[in-house]
């Protein structure tokens, strides 16, 4: 009996050490975060950016790591400051990268440049007070062009220097519109815009200059600059802009293409169609304008179609890839072909566009996982992959091959217990076919019966992908204790641009009642899942619905929003976009439509009787506090139990690390309250 015993006993002490732990937040933030790769014109390097976290912000830094592109040489790091590197890009015949950082005596990011060859530290490159973004060198490696945000008419920098002095000597502090919108995501408006400045690296001194000084678009007070392109001979600046961002109170802005040579001058209109164009690239050989965009309508949402323009005539438009009918991630132009990262049913694949004739090629992904980030040089394409279960990391295709270049995490995930989901597909009592995902818990026992949380994605226009997640962690949240299910619901991307359609004039009922469909399905499906244990929750639109939950059933234990809108008229008139909430109910809130009648949560609240949770950011103007403020008084008022936090520094999403730590904690802490 004693041997038997300590058999038992050492069996039970090595199956105890055996079980990897589950993730919880300091695993999740501690992890390493990974920038997209950019390949060197060789195909033989690779750069990353590389983010050493920290729940000390003074601690977390980001430096640019260098690799062999065919996986021969351990990465390295070749950047060492606290302020880190962003926007890095490869000269297209030297050994050299350039980057935008914010360093010591920076006040702003400014463009910096490091010769691979010399080594040593990066050569700071401008000192341009309103600071550089988005910087792209021409095809010969003789110009940098990128943009930065000034006042409409400083078109020299010692201009937009006296400016800047002179707003600082106003005492009166207001700020003063004529126009919509005013604010956008945690930030007020102000009366800059975005210019593209060109410098020449073949000068003594290159010097930024500002070429839009004769450009008449900027007169605009609706001028807002979208993406930008070097023409194939380097001698003009191509790009998409809009003179309608100030009409966003009725209409969607269209945003059209133009040119303008970096010598400066006037504009010059390109296309002349209905279009609301956004990317523009050019084709390698330099015989075509390959451009993004949709037709703006009184739809919710629209899919953006690709399209070929010849240059420089901008004759003979055609669309490519026609039918594809998917959100494209991003994409690179490369040879005769443009390969693109499409999100298609909850992965991110690759695909191969010919210029030519637009047909279409699957390349890489699809089964599972995210693919994003292309970088792509002769043979050989650079991309970050990541899944449920792992942040991006940087990995190299070629010939054929996957390679995997960073690595930064595969040491520490190895250590957790991360149950892999699983993709099950609901047919609704509307007849269509819902995806959603499965999460068991870490540590799990078939034999046991596990609580339920319903966890609502945001949006409405994206998708529960098979993507890590900082924010809303399955895996945190779940822990040992419960059963995830995340579902797409109509209105979700990547199942057709009809799909994502549907849910226009239907916000809340059809997508409420999918979720609920598809959380019985799973109670059907795997009986390991407790029917009596179930609550439901999510963000921004899944806050939404978690008010709409609120508003229309009574069957979960508890419910958790953040920066939810309970109050669809209210969220209407302060959010800081408007259009589109009245495309979706169809009409204006004075406008007595039936969706702003029958979907609207605040106008059920006789109904509301399950125990609420609700955090807010008090800086997030996309869903502002007073929706939140304005559910909390309704739950106080019919006595229903309710907590309520608020995040004083924080915008529409928890960013800070410990406040983020202290949001899932207080998450899980309701959950248990009413779950176990």
């Amino acid at each position: 009996m004693k041997k038997i015993l300590l058999i038992v006993l050492f069996a039970c002490g090595f199956n105890a050490l055996a079980q990897k732990p589950a993730m919880t937040h300091e695993r999740m933030w501690l992890l390493k975060k990974i920038g997209t790769p950019a390949l060197s014109p060789s195909g033989k390097w690779v750069i990353y950016s590389r983010t050493e976290t920290s729940y000390n912000l003074d601690e977390q830094s980001t430096d640019l790591w260098l690799a062999a592109a065919d996986g021969s040489t351990e990465p390295r790091k070749i950047t060492n400051s606290k302020g880190g590197e962003d926007n890095y890009f490869w000269h297209p015949t030297l050994h050299q990268i350039f980057f935008t950082a914010k360093r010591e005596g920076d006040e702003v990011a400014q463009l910096y440049r490091l010769n691979l060859d010399l080594g040593g530290e990066a050569q700071r490159m401008t000192n341009i007070s309103t600071g550089v973004l988005t910087p792209k060198i021409s095809s010969d490696g003789s110009k940098i062009a990128f943009t930065s945000r000034v006042f409409a008419t400083a078109f020299t920098d010692s201009l937009s220097k006296k400016l800047a002095e002179e707003k600082k000597k106003i005492k009166t502090k207001a700020r003063v519109y004529t126009s919509f919108p005013i604010r956008y995501w945690d930030s007020w408006l102000d009366d800059k815009q975005s210019h593209v400045y060109v410098m020449d690296l073949t000068a003594s001194k290159p010097a930024p200059k500002n070429i839009f000084s004769q450009v008449r678009l900027v007169e605009s007070k609706g001028f807002q600059l979208g993406s930008f392109s070097f023409s194939p001979d380097n001698a003009q600046i191509v790009f998409a802009a809009t003179t309608e961002y100030n009409t966003g109170a009725f209409q969607s802005a269209t945003s059209h293409l133009y040119s303008v040579s970096i010598a400066g001058g006037a504009e010059k209109l390109l296309s002349t169609d209905a279009m609301n164009y956004s990317q523009v690239q050019f084709s390698e050989d330099g015989k075509y304008l390959i451009a993004t965009g949709h037709t703006n309508g009184t739809k919710i949402y629209y899919v953006d179609h690709m399209y070929r323009f010849a240059w420089p005539s901008m004759e003979d438009r055609t669309e490519l890839v026609v039918g594809l009918d998917r959100p494209i991630n991003d994409w690179e132009v490369s040879g005769n072909s443009i390969f693109a990262s499409i999100e298609d049913q909850g992965v991110d694949r690759v695909v191969q566009i010919s210029i030519a004739s637009g047909e279409v090629k699957p390349t890489l992904g699809g089964e599972s996982g995210s693919i994003t980030g292309l970088s792509v040089a002769g043979e050989a394409m650079a991309y970050t992959y990541q899944h449920i279960a792992a942040p991006a990391e940087v990995f190299v295709w070629n010939a054929g091959k996957s390679i995997a270049i960073s690595k930064a995490n595969d040491a520490a995930l190895s250590t957790m217990d991360l149950p892999k989901s699983e993709v099950f597909w609901t047919k609704s009592s509307r007849g269509k076919m819902i995806r959603s995902i499965i999460l068991r818990p870490a540590g799990f026992d078939a034999s046991k019966k596990y609580p339920l949380f319903v966890l609502m994605h945001g949006g409405p226009a994206i998708s529960f992908k098979d993507t890590f997640n900082f924010r809303w962690n399955p895996y945190v949240l779940g822990s040992t204790d419960y059963v995830i299910v995340m579902t797409d619901y109509t209105g979700s991307v990547g199942y057709g641009e009809k799909f994502a359609q549907d849910i226009q004039f239907d916000p809340f009922k059809g997508p409420g009642n999918e979720i609920l469909e598809a959380a019985a399905d799973a109670i059907k499906r795997y009986s390991f899942i407790d029917a009596s244990r179930q609550a439901a929750g999510g963000a921004s639109y899944g806050g939404h619905l978690a008010n709409w939950m609120q508003a229309t059933t009574s069957h979960f234990k508890c419910l958790v929003a953040h920066a939810g809108l309970v109050n669809s008229e209210v969220q209407w008139g302060t959010s800081d976009v408007i259009w589109g909430r009245e495309l979706m109910n169809g009409g204006a809130p004075w406008v007595p439509t039936k969706t702003w009648k029958e979907q609207n949560p605040m106008r059920f609240a006789a109904n509301f009787k399950t125990p609420m949770f609700m955090t807010v950011g008090e800086n997030d103007f996309r869903v502002p506090i007073n929706n939140t403020l304005e559910n909390w008084s309704i739950h106080q008022r019919l006595q229903v139990p309710s907590k309520l936090i608020v995040f004083p520094g924080e915008n529409h999403w928890i960013l800070n690390p410990d406040n983020s730590k202290f949001h899932y904690q207080e998450v899980r802490n309701w959950l248990g309250m009413y779950l176990k």
